[in-house]
């Protein structure tokens, strides 16, 4: 009877306490992600959910996100689309159907991202994306919004960089997924190379999935480029074929435009990795990162082994441009959200950024980072370049004002 009587009163106090006025309960928001987390790109889908809880949980920890009056905390929900368009539906199905989730804080791979554009556009559901592809953006799609660098931003300071430091090359020999991804960046890579006067005299495609790559690395070799182009190759890849290359005896320029870890293509590639250029790498411990990124990147190789990339700390940055943009807004609306992104300043792991990059999409819809150009040196990553884009620099001089 006793212990009835102190849960009857400890029951009324709780209701008395929801009730009470000023007081509101905190409410779960669900948010999606739609990532490889096993094969050759897990290390891109596992990093990002890991650092996208690390925002959610720093938000969470500071109160939650506080829209009309009340506040809401974030719980991350991650699915893995294994890369490719048909798993990516699937996991578009699970997360939008099932799970009603109505804001997806990444998605990676230009196929399995399409699919679930497909979905989320018509269901009304925000979604941030790494998806390269340029057909994914722009004013049919208002409600999806890009969250890294794509080719656009990063090819040409990359192929520039590369082409100072080896002025005498001459020609290229490229390799891509047989996917939208790879489809899409070897048209932007081809026209930069030869706009720098080096002829793309190969370009050829393979299977995600694919692990035997001597022949691939025997044609390319065979053609006897000055430099071999990965492209958009995952890391895990990047360090067979890298491998299979020095077997047959080539040492010219080895460039990853999409290169992301060189401790991933190490541990298998060894020592054919060095000197590779990469363009989606960065030093998240060296003396340009911020303290939010040392921490995330401490953190990061705690929990997964590698330090961070750009694609996972991709996630952390759209939930804080998520909670930035629904208080901005005061609302839960999707739509509401995308609409006032664009015109606000908020806080990412690199610091004050912006929306923008209506000049190449049409819509303003590709958030504003710097462009950081790696490269492997003595089996260690080595920044070479961090450019801040000129649209960021003018959006923050005026925000100052």
């Amino acid at each position: 009877m006793r212990n009835f009587r102190k849960t009857l009163v400890a029951t009324i106090g709780a209701l008395a306490l929801v009730a009470a006025p000023g007081v509101k309960a905190q409410e779960p928001l669900k948010l999606g992600i739609s990532a490889p987390m096993s094969g050759a790109a897990a290390i891109w889908g596992l990093g990002m959910e890991w650092a996208s809880k690390q925002a959610a949980q720093s938000i969470n920890d500071a109160g939650g996100v506080k829209v009309g009056g009340k506040s809401y905390k974030f719980e991350v929900v991650a699915y893995d689309n294994k890369y490719n368009a048909a798993e990516g539906t699937k996991v578009a199905q699970t997360l939008l159907n099932r799970d009603n989730v109505r804001y997806i804080i990444g998605g990676i791979g230009t196929a399995p991202v399409m699919a679930m554009q497909s979905l989320s556009e018509r269901k009304g559901a925000l979604m941030f994306t790494t998806g390269w592809g340029k057909s994914i953006k722009g004013p049919k799609f208002p409600l999806t919004l890009t969250q890294i660098n794509t080719p656009f931003e990063v090819i040409p300071p990359l192929y520039s960089l590369i082409k100072k430091q080896h002025p005498n090359i001459k020609t290229v020999a490229m390799l891509n997924p047989n996917d939208a991804t790879g489809k899409e960046t070897e048209v932007v890579a081809r026209k930069i190379w030869e706009s720098l006067g080096v002829k793309v005299i190969l370009s050829d495609w393979y299977e995600r999935g694919t692990t035997e790559f001597q022949p691939i690395a025997a044609k390319m070799v065979g053609q006897k480029p000055d430099v071999i182009d990965l492209a958009t190759a995952p890391p895990g890849d990047s360090g067979i074929i890298f491998k299979e290359i020095k077997v047959l005896g080539w040492n010219g320029v080895k460039v990853v435009a999409a290169g992301t870890s060189a401790e991933a293509m190490m541990k298998i590639g060894g020592d054919s990795v060095e000197g590779v250029y990469m363009g989606l790498s960065a030093d998240f411990d060296g003396p340009q990162a911020t303290a939010v990124q040392r921490k995330l990147n401490l953190g990061m190789k705690a929990a997964v082994g590698e330090p961070m990339n750009v694609i996972q700390i991709g996630g952390y940055d759209a939930v804080m441009a998520l909670k930035a943009g629904m208080e901005a807004a005061n609302s839960l609306d999707p739509k509401a959200i995308a609409a006032v992104l664009p015109k606000i300043v908020f806080d990412t792991s690199y610091g004050k950024t912006a929306f923008g990059g209506k000049a190449t999409y049409d819509s303003p819809q590709q958030m504003l980072v710097p462009v950081v150009v790696t490269q492997v040196k003595g089996g260690k990553l080595v920044e070479l370049e961090r450019a801040i884009p000129a649209e960021l620099t003018k959006r923050l001089a005026v925000a100052k004002k």
